[in-house]
């Protein structure tokens, strides 16, 4: 059974950085889209940002300029480097990998922005 296992998250003042990783396990199988969602208390989960077998990425208007999603694809791991944290930034972070026929998701790593 494949799974993704986030990390990273934490408490960060606003203006902080943070990197968070995505570990996906080999028997996932071969990943064509990796992508980073997030969910906020009392909100629906929205699409953070993504990156394709080949290295195509994009994000989210929100967090374009600031975020950063990046893969290492001989390690299997997906990351998302934020930097000038605000507290609309604030939510659990979740990490997805999409397979041939499936869709896989992490548990859950929480960021939260508070001075």
């Amino acid at each position: 059974q494949g799974q993704l296992v986030e990390s990273g998250g934490g408490l960060v003042q606003p203006g902080g950085s943070l990197r968070l990783s995505c570990a996906a396990s080999a028997s996932i199988g071969s990943i064509n889209v990796m992508r980073w969602y997030r969910q906020a208390p009392g909100k629906e989960r929205e699409w953070v940002a993504s990156i394709t077998f080949d290295g195509d990425t994009n994000h989210a208007d929100s967090v374009k300029g600031r975020f950063t999603i990046s893969r290492d694809k001989a390690k299997n791991i997906l990351y998302l480097q934020m930097n000038s944290l605000n507290l609309e930034d604030t939510a659990v972070y979740y990490c997805n990998a999409a397979v041939p026929g499936r869709m896989y998701w992490g548990q859950g790593t929480q960021v939260t922005v508070s001075s």
